[in-house]
């Protein structure tokens, strides 16, 4: 049960790193044209730091476990990505754009987030 917990969790990980590392680097024109429209809704600086929360969830999610260091912030990360995903939701729902990969996203954080903290502490 703990290999498919870790492929989960780098999976999520590697889908957040990705997103995140866009939001950073990219402008957002490139982010529009791309066609993440919400980007109108969303201050370019509050976008950035959207993408930098993102790659510190991603890393919290792997680094703490491999560098056998403060593990117990790898739930605290996968709770914080999770509320990030429930915002974006809101975000779409209000836009009336498709919402449903943001809200997976917030179940599987939130489901990562039950797991670690009960059954299969990391």
């Amino acid at each position: 049960m703990e290999i498919w917990l870790w492929v989960v969790t780098a999976l999520v990980a590697v889908v957040f790193l990705g997103s995140g590392v866009s939001k950073v680097v990219s402008s957002r024109q490139a982010l529009y044209d791309s066609g993440m429209t919400y980007v109108q809704d969303v201050h370019p600086v509050a976008l950035k730091g959207i993408g930098l929360l993102e790659l510190a969830g991603a890393l919290g999610l792997v680094l703490p476990p491999v560098l056998e260091r403060s593990v117990h912030l790898v739930p605290v990360a996968s709770g914080a990505l999770a509320v990030l995903m429930l915002v974006a939701t809101a975000l779409h729902l209000r836009r009336r754009e498709p919402f449903v990969v943001p809200l997976a996203l917030a179940v599987v954080a939130g489901a990562l987030t039950v797991l670690r903290l009960t059954e299969y502490p990391v």
